[in-house]
């Protein structure tokens, strides 16, 4: 955070020969199809080797996924809302590739495929409560193209995390209108895909945060397994 002459501003940076500097540019092109979801790029400059990027200042706190959390809604509503968004003229990667690749067949992968605007990175750190029914979210370099439920899918490993049994998660997700257009199938096929990714980034970088999240979705993806096999 900077206090300036010109008011207060959230400064969010990388340097330029960094591998994922990819993701300011991503941040920059998707921020003005987001706004007033998330909070508005007032500028951008480079200098120095560094890439910088100004956001308007939130006084904000981050949400809480516990079971009974008051923000558990306003992320269904934020949800809800990013599911109305157009897609915009920016470079993303889509569902389908991006979780395909984790798929014993990568075919079915076009059930993960869709023209809607996905955020998938549900860090409860990424949506900010700053009053009673208002939340942001922020951090969007993983933006994707896919299919609507894909997030309410991808919010399901945060929560029960967070301590909520795979149903009660899901119970949580089906509050979001897009979970409906979701098959089973799809379903069962895409929380398989998201443990072994999980499972993945727990390999390459172990620490208690993604061996928490590997555990959470296998958790998921076995309770698909289980409900499949009892239907």
């Amino acid at each position: 955070m900077l206090d300036t002459s010109q008011g207060r501003f959230f400064v969010k940076g990388m340097r330029r020969d960094h591998p994922e500097a990819w993701t300011q540019q991503r941040e920059a092109a998707i921020n003005p199809h987001v706004v007033p979801l998330g909070p508005r790029v007032l500028w951008r400059t480079t200098a120095g080797g560094w890439d910088l990027l100004g956001f308007e200042y939130l006084v904000a706190r981050s949400v809480g996924y516990d079971p009974g959390s008051a923000g558990l809604p306003l992320v269904v509503d934020a949800m809800t809302a990013l599911g109305r968004l157009d897609l915009p003229d920016v470079e993303l990667e889509a569902a389908d590739e991006r979780w395909g690749v984790h798929l014993d067949d990568p075919a079915d992968a076009d059930l993960f495929a869709g023209d809607a605007l996905l955020h998938t990175d549900w860090n409860p750190s990424n949506v900010l409560i700053t009053g009673p029914g208002t939340a942001w979210l922020v951090d969007w370099p993983w933006a994707t193209r896919g299919a609507g439920w894909v997030d309410p899918a991808c919010w399901i490993v945060w929560l029960v995390l967070s301590g909520h049994t795979p149903y009660e998660a899901e119970q949580w997700a089906a509050k979001v209108p897009a979970w409906s257009t979701a098959s089973g199938r799809a379903l069962d096929l895409f929380s398989a895909a998201d443990a072994r990714s999980w499972q993945r980034i727990a390999d390459g970088r172990p620490n208690e945060w993604t061996l928490g999240l590997r555990d959470a979705a296998a958790r998921w993806a076995g309770y698909r397994a289980d409900k499949g096999a009892f239907a």
